[in-house]
């Protein structure tokens, strides 16, 4: 090529690498593929759960279970799986919740109860508890006025008369004393929850859970006086009460003509 035409080109590369510089523009930058990731794979196992809402009290069959998927890494240790006892639920038949169960809700060994027999209320009571009924007013006069529900917590108030503090004011005396606070109630008449929000009916019992030296003291209250039970907030279950001051001038109820009035009584 002439040493002309080497020139000519040149000039005409500069010029148009110039104009592509004032123009602010910038080469298309290369475009490098890159292999996308393929999705974890999730590994799952076979779990034990409820095949429908399921009550407290209710008996296991195999229309209330079923095997059902589940994330291998989110099942816990707690939950029945198959791989690791395939004949889990031939085991579980004929077992009662001890407390409900919604559908899906895996299956877990603390919240059933086995055994052949057993009655519903014994597979809810815990261990070292007693259940005792207490006669109460089927209007309501002694529970609340009837709003006092299965798993609700009361307390246990006596009302009894004085035979020495009648016969010395010549009418009957009356006295209330609480003897038992934060007692779980278990059922209202034959009822041991609500049902599907709706307040149960009212019976002529409510039983109440107990340890073994509250049976015998409510046993021996309800022989000496009437009892009724007094609706605690559910903010304050389970809380330890604090003590209350003894008034000093030991006032009683002195019921004169159906009219009742305080006193005191030393």
């Amino acid at each position: 090529m002439k040493p002309a035409r080497l020139i000519i080109a040149g000039v005409a590369g500069v010029a148009g690498l110039l104009a592509l510089m004032l123009s602010g523009r910038s080469p298309a930058p290369v475009q490098v593929a890159t292999p996308t990731p393929e999705p974890e794979q999730l590994k799952y196992t076979e779990v034990l759960v409820a095949k429908q809402d399921l009550s407290m009290g209710a008996l296991l069959g195999e229309a209330e279970m079923v095997w059902a998927k589940w994330p291998l890494e989110l099942a816990a240790s707690t939950m029945i799986q198959r791989s690791a006892r395939p004949n889990a639920m031939d085991e579980f038949k004929g077992a009662i919740t001890r407390t409900s169960f919604f559908t899906n809700e895996p299956i877990r060994e603390e919240k059933v109860i086995k055994g052949a027999g057993s009655g519903f209320l014994s597979a809810i009571l815990p261990a070292g508890k007693r259940a005792i009924a207490i006669s109460i007013d089927s209007r309501g006069a002694t529970s609340a006025g009837g709003f006092i529900l299965p798993n609700d917590y009361v307390d246990v108030i006596t009302t009894r008369r004085e035979p020495e503090a009648s016969l010395k004011a010549g009418t009957d005396v009356y006295q209330s004393v609480t003897v038992l606070t934060n007692i779980r109630v278990l059922a209202i008449g034959q009822n041991i929850q609500e049902k599907n929000g709706e307040r149960v009916v009212v019976g002529e019992t409510a039983t109440l859970e107990l340890d073994p030296s509250q049976a015998e003291q409510v046993t021996l209250q309800q022989r000496s006086g009437s009892l009724a039970l007094s609706l605690r907030s559910m903010a304050d279950a389970n809380k330890a009460d604090a003590p209350r001051q003894k008034t000093s001038t030991g006032a009683v109820t002195v019921v004169r003509f159906g009219v009742s009035q305080e006193v005191n009584h030393r």
